[in-house]
């Protein structure tokens, strides 16, 4: 007689091997930069600092989906609040990076917090679709202001500058995402195994034996939420001075859809694979747009082979299933 098994909540070994894994990535990230000024090929610095952005943003989206169960579909409406911040303070002369990091995190937060004590008190297929609803608000929402470039965008002529360190520089911006992504998986890799991720974790099993335990779940639920919506502001901010330029398409729901697919074939749940899976499957969509004009259905089809023979996503089917 077989049994379905809840996930587990003990701190897993992380193989030999994985840490290798990473510790490669990380140098090989490292000397990118390096290599590419060599090459004369300055194209792979922006490439990979796309991918390092929307790394990041998916490990935002992880540490509720992943860690807490809640299928948020609106996370694109953080990511456009971060890149409209910088617009905006640029737009009124102002180029004061902490300002724009400020200002940022400050409206993702509350924007995170008016909208998560709305949605957590729906479950399942409602929580989504209201998540979803917000997402869509904002973005039709920047649409309709055409002082700020309405549906065709607001161009920046300011990046974040912090003292010395200007985003605008591609190599700075490389290195300041390369950091934050770094800091972030550090950080959920102590809240997996903190008392507030042990908590998360068990809400995704069973929210209703927590509650019995006595634990406030939706305030657990609602801190990680808010703590999501702040670091998917952050990467909004760096994709709009990596790009110059903030679009309402920034915040539309097929972004949101990208995010959850990029946390799905790394490995939902898992710390470090939602980075791979952003870059999984943006080298894979920039690989086929160099070979065919119909690269979704290519996209599609390697989504559906990597589903069918790593269910667990691309990190969390390595052996061992390492965290």
């Amino acid at each position: 007689m077989t049994t379905m098994s809840a996930p587990s909540l003990n701190r897993p070994a992380l193989p030999a091997f994985a840490v290798w894994l990473v510790v490669l990535a990380a140098a090989a990230l490292v000397l990118l930069p390096i290599a590419a000024r060599y090459a004369e090929t300055p194209y792979y610095v922006v490439l990979v600092t796309r991918l390092l952005i929307f790394a990041v943003a998916a490990t935002a989206l992880n540490l509720v989906l992943g860690f807490g169960g809640m299928v948020s579909f609106g996370h694109s409406l953080f990511m456009g609040i971060g890149a409209y911040s910088v617009a905006l303070c640029s737009y009124f002369g102002i180029g004061n990076g902490w300002a724009h990091l400020a200002f940022a995190i400050v409206v993702s937060a509350f924007a995170a917090m008016a909208t998560g004590a709305v949605a957590l008190r729906t479950r399942g297929v409602a929580f989504i679709m209201i998540t979803l609803a917000f997402a869509q608000m904002f973005y039709f929402l920047v649409i309709s202001l055409k002082e700020f470039g309405g549906d065709d965008g607001l161009p920046i002529s300011m990046g974040s500058r912090f003292g010395f360190v200007d985003l605008k520089n591609p190599t700075t911006l490389y290195y300041t995402t390369f950091g934050v992504l770094a800091l972030l998986i550090y950080g959920s890799y102590r809240l997996y195994h903190a008392r507030f991720g042990l908590v998360l974790r068990g809400c995704m099993i069973n929210e209703d034996r927590m509650r019995a335990l006595g634990f406030p779940t939706t305030t657990y639920k609602l801190v990680a939420y808010v703590l999501s919506g702040c670091v998917a502001g952050i990467s909004g901010l760096l994709l709009a001075n990596l790009t110059m330029f903030a679009s309402p398409s920034y915040a539309s729901w097929t972004v949101s859809g990208d995010l959850m697919i990029m946390v799905v074939l790394g490995g939902t749940g898992t710390v470090m694979g939602p980075a791979f899976g952003a870059f999984a499957f943006l080298l894979i969509e920039d690989l086929l747009k160099r070979f065919t004009d119909h690269w979704i259905g290519g996209v599609g089809v390697m989504i559906v082979l990597i589903g069918l023979l790593a269910r667990r996503g691309l990190w969390g089917s390595l052996p061992g299933r390492p965290r």
